[in-house]
This record gives C-alpha cells, structure tokens and sequence, in this order.
C-alpha cells in the first residue's frame, strides 16, 4: 500500500497543480486589468506617451519610479485615497 502512494504521490501533485494553474490564470488577468485602470488614471503625458511607444511594462515602472520619489503619505491619506479610488471603480463598473 505504502509502494502505491509513492508511485501515486507525483501525479496526484502534479494534477493539483494543473488544476490550480486553471484556476489562477483568470485572477491574474483582473490584477493586471487593475494595473492598467489604475496608471491610467494617475499617469502623466509623458508616462502616457511610454505607453504607447514602450508598451505597458516600461510605462508602469516609470510610473512606479515617480511615485516612489514622493514622499510616503500619512496613513490616514493613504486610506482616504484607496477608497476614492475603489468608489471611482464602483462608478465606471
């Protein structure tokens, strides 16, 4: 029985895993539709203009990089702003 469950172990893995796949892919593309709605609606020009040239991935980090020389906001703007963002998101849902 013991022989069994070694020879069984990899390929019940391996369909666990297969299915998990099936079941994350869709999550990551609503994080990544997130992304984009989100530096869309804080970019600037020029940030906008990378996106166009670049594509996505270079105009976020350009983004992110101007964003991470402002200072920290206080915790309590930092939660102000999060639900501005999310009552935005409800609206144009």
């Amino acid at each position: 029985m013991a022989g069994l469950l070694v020879l069984l172990f990899p390929f019940v893995l391996l369909a666990f895993m297969i299915m998990m796949e099936r079941v994350e892919s869709p999550l990551r593309q609503v994080a990544v539709e997130d992304q984009v709605e989100t530096f869309l609606d804080e970019a600037r020009p020029e940030e906008i203009d990378t996106f166009v040239r670049e594509g996505f991935p270079a105009a976020l980090e350009r983004s992110r990089r101007r964003l991470s020389r402002l200072l920290p906001l206080p915790r309590q703007a930092r939660e102000a702003r999060e639900i501005r963002r999310r009552r935005h998101a409800a609206t144009r849902s």
